[in-house]
C-alpha cells in the first residue's frame, strides 16, 4: 500500500500511472484490446465507538444542596434570559411534537383518508353534520383565543379541499367556514391591534375559498336551509295526528341542522356587511347579529343531536369524523410553542353569544360625532377585555386606513371640531379675526396636521388588550410631548397677531390646554392600569396613590376648570357680538361636557385620597410595614414606576425626594397618630360616596364606585372606633367589585 502521503483524497495511490497497460508478451501492439484499469475498491470501516457513561445524578444533587437560597449556577451562555426562552422537552404543553408520540394510530391526510373511506363524501346523516359542524364552530373558537389556525381549524379534513365533498350542506358550510376564517383573518390585519398572545395570521398555504365569490357562498348556504327547511315542514307534527318516536327525532335533527346552516350563513352575511364602504351596512349587520343571535339558543339546546366522540381516549381533543389533530403536526407557528385543547362545544356556543354582544356594541360607534366621545366609546369598551375580532372590528369601522372618521371625515377635521368644542379656541371660531387670517389659518393646519398621527395611535392603542396598552400608553406621551411644545408654539404666534386687533381677547394656552388634557388623561390610565394587571406590592400603593391624589388629579381638575372658563369667556364674547343682548342662548355645540368630568375627577381624586391617608395610617398603626430592601431599593421602583412621565414637560415628573419630604412624619409637632388619618380618610371616602350618590347618571360604573367608597368609609370609620384594634394582621385589598379601585377589608 502506498504511503498515505501518497494517497489522494478518493483512497488512490497518487504514484500509480493512469497510463494504459502495459503490452502482453508475444502479443503485438495492434491486436491488444486496451481497457482502462478500474479504481480499486476502498472500503472504509466504521471505528467502534465505545461510550463510557458515567451516572452523575446523585453527583449532581449533592452539589446542589451546598447552594444557599437565592443563588443559582449557570453556564455562562445560559443565563435567565435562554432559561424562559428554552423548551423542556418531552413536556406535552411545551413540546408540541410529543403529541404525535402517544399511541400507534396511523395519521391521515384528506385524500387517504377518502382512500380508507373512513370519511363520507356524500350522503353524510344530520348527527354527522351537526356534530361536525360544533366542532368545526369550536375549533374557529380556539383560533380566536389565540391558537394556530392549522393546529385548530385546519385539522377538520373537510376543508382542506372542498371541491371533493359531494354532500350539498357539508360542502356549503365547509366554503362557508373557510369565508369565514378569510374575512375574519382580512379584518384583524386591517385593524392590526393584535400581538402573537391574541392572534395567529399564518396560513400555512391553505387555500380559504378564494375561487368562490362570497354572493356564491352564501346563496348556496340558503340553498341548503331551504331543503333542510322543507324536511322539518313534512316532519312536523299535524293537528291530531300521533307521531312515531323517530319521526319526532327525525324532525328535531333538521331544526337542529338548519339553524346551524342559518347561523353561518347570517354571520358571514353580517361580516361582510361591516366591510362594506363609509359604514354604509352597519345597520344591516347589526339586524343579522340580532337574527343570529336567537339561532344560538335553539343551537344550545340540541347540541346533544350531534355526533359526540370518544373523550376518554383524547380528552383535549376529541376526535370524531372528518377530524385529525395531528394531520398538521408539523405546522408550528413562528411563536412560542402553546399546548392546544379544543374548545367544548357548550364553552363554544356562550362565546358565540358573547361575540356577537360585543359587535353589537360595536355598531354603535356610528352615532357618535365627537372623537371625544369615540375615544371615550374606545377605553369603556376596552376594560370589558373584548376579544381580537371584535376589538378589530370596532377599529376598522371607526377610522378607514386612510384616516378618515367612519370613512367619510378626515380626520385632521374631526380633531377641529373636538378642539372647538372642548375649549374654543378663538383661531376656530368664524368670526374671529385669526379665524380669516392666512396665516394664522396655515399655524392651525399645521398644527393639526401634526396632531393626527398621535391621536389616531391614540384610538389604536385601545385597541389591543389591557396589558400592551399599558405599554403603548407610556410610549405615546413621547409623541404627545413633542405636539404640546408645538402647541404652546402656536397659541403663542396666534396670540401676537390677535391681541395687536383685539386686545380684549387672548389666545393663549388654547391648543396647549387641550393637549395637556390628553396628556393627564393617559397618565392618570397609565397608572391606573397597574393597579387592573396586579403590577404594583402593596407597599407600592401608597406612592401611586399619592401621585394620584396629589398631582395627577389636580392638575387634571384644573385643566378642566381652564377649560371651561374659556368656553363661558366665548359665549360671553359672542353675546356681546350680538349687541349685549341679556337673553342667553341655551343652545350648545355638541361635544365633551367639562362640568360631567370634572365632578367625576373630584370624586376619584376623593378616592385616591382615601387610599392614601388610609394606607399612611396602616403604617403608624403596624398594620402594614415597609419591606426590607436588601436586594431592593424603593426609589429605583417609583422612578421606575413613573418612568414614562420623564418625557413630558407639562406636568413636571415629581422626583422621589419630593414624595420622601410629603410623607416623612418627623416634621410634625406634636406627632401624628393613625387615628388623624383615619379621619382624613374618612372625610376623603365620605366626599367620593357624596359625589357619587348624587351624580345624575347612576351608571353601573357610578354605581359600583359608589359602593366601593361607602364600603371602605365604614371600614375606615371602624377603625376609629377600636375595631381590631390588638390585630396587626394587614388588611386586604379586595379587587372583586371594582378592578382599580379596591375595598379595604380588615382582619
Amino acid at each position: 500500500m502506498a504511503d498515505q502521503s501518497t494517497m489522494d483524497d478518493r483512497g488512490l495511490d497518487k504514484t500509480a500511472s493512469l497510463g494504459p497497460p502495459a503490452s502482453v508478451e508475444g502479443s503485438s501492439p495492434e491486436n491488444v484490446e486496451v481497457v482502462p484499469t478500474p479504481p480499486p475498491v476502498v472500503q472504509h470501516t466504521q471505528p467502534e465507538v465505545r461510550y463510557n457513561w458515567k451516572d452523575i445524578t446523585q453527583d449532581f444533587l449533592t452539589s446542589c444542596e451546598e447552594l444557599e437560597l437565592g443563588e443559582l449556577m449557570h453556564d455562562a451562555n445560559f443565563g435567565l434570559f435562554e432559561a424562559m426562552s428554552a423548551i423542556e422537552m418531552m413536556d406535552p404543553k411545551m413540546d408540541a411534537g410529543m403529541l404525535g408520540n402517544r399511541g400507534d394510530r396511523e395519521v391521515l391526510n384528506f385524500q387517504q383518508a377518502i382512500q380508507r373511506e373512513t370519511v363520507k363524501l356524500k350522503d353524510l346523516t344530520a348527527p354527522e353534520l351537526i356534530g361536525i359542524i360544533d366542532t368545526m364552530l369550536s375549533s374557529m373558537v380556539t383560533w380566536l383565543e389565540g391558537h394556530s389556525l392549522a393546529q385548530t381549524v385546519f385539522t377538520c379534513l373537510y376543508l382542506h379541499d372542498p371541491e371533493l365533498i359531494e354532500d350539498r350542506c357539508m360542502r356549503a358550510v365547509a366554503l362557508g367556514v373557510l369565508k369565514l376564517v378569510d374575512l375574519i383573518k382580512n379584518n384583524v390585519n386591517r385593524a392590526s391591534v393584535f400581538e402573537e398572545e391574541d392572534f395567529q395570521t399564518m396560513t400555512y398555504g391553505f387555500k380559504l375559498a378564494g375561487n368562490v365569490t362570497d354572493v356564491r357562498v352564501t346563496g348556496m348556504l340558503r340553498e341548503v336551509e331551504d331543503e333542510i327547511n322543507r324536511k322539518v315542514k313534512s316532519t312536523r307534527c299535524k293537528q291530531g295526528e300521533e307521531r312515531d318516536p323517530q319521526t319526532e327525532l327525525e324532525h328535531q335533527q333538521n331544526v337542529a341542522l338548519q339553524a346551524r346552516m342559518k347561523f353561518c350563513r347570517l354571520l358571514l352575511m353580517a361580516l361582510i356587511a361591516f366591510n362594506k364602504p363609509q359604514c354604509s351596512g352597519v345597520t344591516d349587520g347589526k339586524r343579522l347579529l340580532i337574527q343570529a343571535g336567537e339561532l344560538l339558543e335553539v343551537m344550545k339546546k340540541t347540541i346533544h343531536h350531534g355526533a359526540h366522540p370518544d373523550e376518554t381516549a383524547t380528552p383535549d381533543f376529541p376526535i370524531i369524523m372528518g377530524f385529525e389533530p395531528l394531520v398538521n403536526q408539523r405546522l408550528l407557528p413562528p411563536t412560542f410553542p402553546r399546548y392546544t385543547k379544543i374548545i367544548g362545544r357548550e364553552a363554544a356556543m356562550e362565546y358565540f353569544q358573547g361575540l356577537l354582544n360585543r359587535l353589537g356594541q360595536v355598531c354603535e360607534v356610528v352615532n357618535i360625532i365627537s372623537i371625544h366621545t369615540i375615544l371615550d366609546f374606545f377605553i369603556e369598551f376596552s376594560k370589558a377585555s373584548p376579544c381580537v375580532l371584535s376589538r378589530s372590528l370596532l377599529q376598522v369601522l371607526a377610522v378607514s386606513t386612510d384616516r378618515k372618521v367612519f370613512g367619510t371625515l378626515p380626520f385632521r377635521e374631526a380633531l377641529r371640531e373636538a378642539v372647538r368644542a372642548f375649549n374654543y379656541p378663538p383661531a376656530l371660531v368664524p368670526r374671529s379675526y385669526v379665524f380669516n387670517n392666512p396665516q394664522a389659518k396655515e399655524y392651525v393646519d399645521a398644527f393639526l396636521s401634526r396632531a393626527v398621527r398621535p391621536f389616531s395611535n391614540l384610538l389604536q392603542i385601545h385597541g389591543h388588550n389591557r396589558a400592551r396598552q399599558r405599554d403603548k400608553l407610556g410610549h405615546i406621551l413621547e409623541d404627545l410631548s413633542s405636539l404640546q411644545d408645538e402647541a404652546d408654539k402656536v397659541d403663542a404666534a396666534l396670540h401676537s397677531m390677535m391681541i395687536k386687533v383685539d386686545p380684549q381677547r387672548q389666545h393663549l394656552a388654547c391648543f396647549g390646554t387641550w393637549v395637556l388634557y390628553h396628556i393627564l388623561r393617559i397618565m392618570i390610565q397609565y397608572l391606573l392600569s397597574g393597579l387592573e394587571l396586579e403590577l404594583y406590592s402593596t407597599h407600592e400603593y401608597q406612592y401611586v396613590f399619592w401621585y394620584l391624589y396629589e398631582f395627577l388629579y389636580g392638575w387634571l381638575l384644573s385643566t378642566l376648570s381652564r377649560a371651561e372658563a374659556m368656553y363661558q369667556e366665548h359665549d360671553a364674547y359672542m353675546e356681546q357680538q350680538k349687541g349685549g343682548s341679556k337673553k342667553k342662548s341655551k343652545k350648545k355645540k355638541k361635544g365633551r361636557p367639562p362640568s360631567k368630568e370634572i365632578v367625576l375627577g373630584q370624586a376619584e381624586q376623593s378616592l385616591c385620597g382615601g387610599y392614601y391617608k388610609a394606607i399612611q395610617g396602616f403604617y403608624l398603626d403596624e398594620r402594614l410595614k415597609k419591606p426590607v430592601f436588601e436586594f431592593d431599593n424603593e426609589q429605583v421602583r417609583y422612578e421606575h414606576r413613573f418612568a414614562p412621565f420623564a418625557s413630558i414637560v407639562t406636568p413636571p415628573l415629581v422626583p422621589y425626594s419630593q414624595f420622601q419630604d410629603m410623607v416623612a412624619l418627623e416634621k410634625f409637632s406634636p406627632p401624628l397618630q393613625p387615628a388623624d388619618f383615619y379621619v382624613q380618610a374618612c372625610k376623603c371616602f365620605q366626599q367620593a360616596k357624596n359625589i357619587y350618590e348624587s351624580f345624575p347618571s347612576q351608571t353601573k360604573e357610578v354605581q359600583t364606585l359608589c359602593k366601593v367608597a361607602k364600603t371602605n368609609f365604614v371600614v375606615v370609620k371602624l377603625l376609629l372606633g377600636g375595631h381590631k384594634r390588638e390585630s396587626k394582621s394587614p388588611p386586604e385589598w379586595d379587587f372583586t367589585e371594582h378592578n382599580t379601585f379596591p375595598i379595604i377589608r380588615l382582619t
